[in-house]
């Protein structure tokens, strides 16, 4: 292997994969190189890839500046690197940060707005894309950081950060009304973190699942009720907010035969099983949206010390749900890549990639 490597998917057949070297990436003024030490592989980065063309998540860490086709695209990940080179001001080598990385050895950005919690990449090509996944965050002086929590922060703090930002939503919108709150894909880190953040709150919470994930989701204790989705005829017919996490056409076309009316919102949350459902629900939830609204009411601080309240509040229960399944180096990628895309992960397994 050359000094650095790159990992990529088809973009029109993402169990199709490749791994090529490289020189290690030359900066120039105003830049700083980041390299790739720790990430967290989940159904989430499976979604990202899925939806890399309607929402842009190729454009982060383009191909083509790899020396790859355009029919290959970068995965997002979510991870710790370390600052090894530094031509930017206020960044200095040896810092370390969390931030959305690409499945490769390293990452030049163009820092911008650096302080002592961090700074942004400011890279032409970054620009017009969502600010959140812009952000590094200096360990040094992150109020969500641990550093006997790091596996749980790679795993868990972007999903955590969607749940957060989804459950402020519902609340914020005082349950839509709804006596009932559905989440389909129960057993997946982001329906059962936004389960943990709602539990007791308002409604009655349901999570809808395979029947092989049923006792595990059960044993987690978010929810009120847990139902396979073939009990859904079993559902109280009252006032409900569907939050979908699967994209499963066949979900929501029950609900909505058994609910009628009665299903006051039907939320698209993303996807987890690679069948896109933004179009046929009634409407999507972007939580940058939220995460724009909040930072307005609270102020940024505001916003950082509430999502780091709820961070500690979800880190001291979810240990315990967890199985970490580590690898090393760009071989163990591809194959935890395949393994999540293909469904062969049980939901207690989470997958850390050590580079």
């Amino acid at each position: 292997m050359a000094d650095s490597w790159t990992f990529a998917v088809a973009r029109d057949d993402l169990g199709k994969t490749a791994v090529v070297a490289g020189a290690t990436p030359q900066i120039r003024d105003g830049e700083a190189l980041l390299r790739v030490e720790r990430v967290g592989l989940t159904a989430n980065n499976v979604t990202y890839a899925v939806l890399g063309e309607s929402m842009r998540y190729w454009q982060f860490f383009p191909a083509a500046s790899r020396g790859l086709g355009a029919q290959w695209g970068l995965p997002p990940l979510w991870g710790f690197a370390e600052v090894i080179e530094s031509a930017a001001a206020g960044v200095e080598v040896g810092t370390r940060v969390y931030g959305y990385l690409p499945p490769a050895g390293h990452l030049v950005v163009q820092p911008e707005r650096a302080d002592p919690s961090g700074f942004r990449d400011g890279s032409a090509h970054r620009l017009d894309l969502p600010s959140p996944y812009n952000a590094y965050r200096s360990t040094a002086n992150d109020a969500a950081y641990r550093a006997d929590q790091e596996d749980l922060l790679v795993l868990y703090r972007p999903l955590f950060f969607t749940s957060f930002m989804l459950a402020d939503q519902v609340v914020d919108n005082d349950f839509h009304g709804a006596r009932q709150l559905l989440l389909s894909s129960a057993s997946s880190k982001t329906a059962y973190a936004a389960a943990f953040e709602l539990h007791g709150r308002g409604p009655r919470l349901v999570g809808l699942t395979s029947p092989g994930n049923v006792a595990f989701t059960r044993s987690l204790g978010c929810y009120d009720e847990v139902l396979s989705y073939d009990e859904i005829a079993g559902l109280e017919a009252v006032p409900t907010v569907y939050l979908d996490l699967s994209g499963a056409p066949a979900t929501r076309v029950a609900l909505r035969e058994l609910l009628g009316d009665l299903l006051v919102r039907d939320i698209a949350v993303g996807l987890t099983n690679q069948i896109p459902n933004a179009d046929a629900a009634g409407e999507v939830f972007f939580a940058p949206v939220q995460m724009r609204k909040r930072r307005q009411d609270w102020g940024r601080d505001g916003l950082d010390e509430r999502f780091a309240d709820a961070w500690r509040r979800f880190a001291g229960a979810v240990g315990a749900w967890l199985e970490v399944r580590a690898g090393a180096g760009p071989d163990d990628l591809r194959s935890f890549w395949l393994d999540v895309y293909h469904g062969r992960t049980e939901p207690r397994v989470g997958h850390i990639l050590r580079f």
